[in-house]
């Protein structure tokens, strides 16, 4: 008798350490996302805005729509903010909702990607 309570006792030992790091591991996981209002123009820009912002702090996905201009962002919520992503746009040079884009890095950006040329 003693033997099977010291077997359950380490077979609920292990249950638990495997439960209690798969629920750590899907805690260090989450992620949210935010769609971020652009003033991109083309697939120059859509190419710019997505290698540049997959390599921003705690960005896991980053994907724009040509169409509508919208920057879809999945990001880990404990690495960045809304705020600090919406702000690294603008450092790209692109408007990111209401924050208008930093002037120098707007400057740089092919005349293309301007945000007075009509979409093509």
């Amino acid at each position: 008798m003693n033997k099977k309570v010291k077997i359950l006792t380490a077979l609920t030992a292990l249950l638990l350490i495997v439960f209690s790091g798969e629920a750590y591991s899907q805690e260090q996981q989450k992620t949210d996302t935010i769609s971020i209002q652009t003033s991109a123009v083309c697939g120059m820009c859509k190419e710019r805005l997505e290698s540049k912002m997959a390599f921003a702090k705690g960005v896991t996905s980053v994907e724009l729509d040509n169409k509508t201009k919208v920057l879809t962002v999945t990001y880990r919520p404990e690495k960045t903010t809304p705020e600090k992503l919406k702000s690294a746009v603008t450092k790209i040079g692109y408007d990111a909702d209401e924050m208008p884009a930093d002037q120098k890095a707007y400057e740089k950006l092919p005349a293309c990607c301007k945000k007075d040329k009509a979409p093509h």
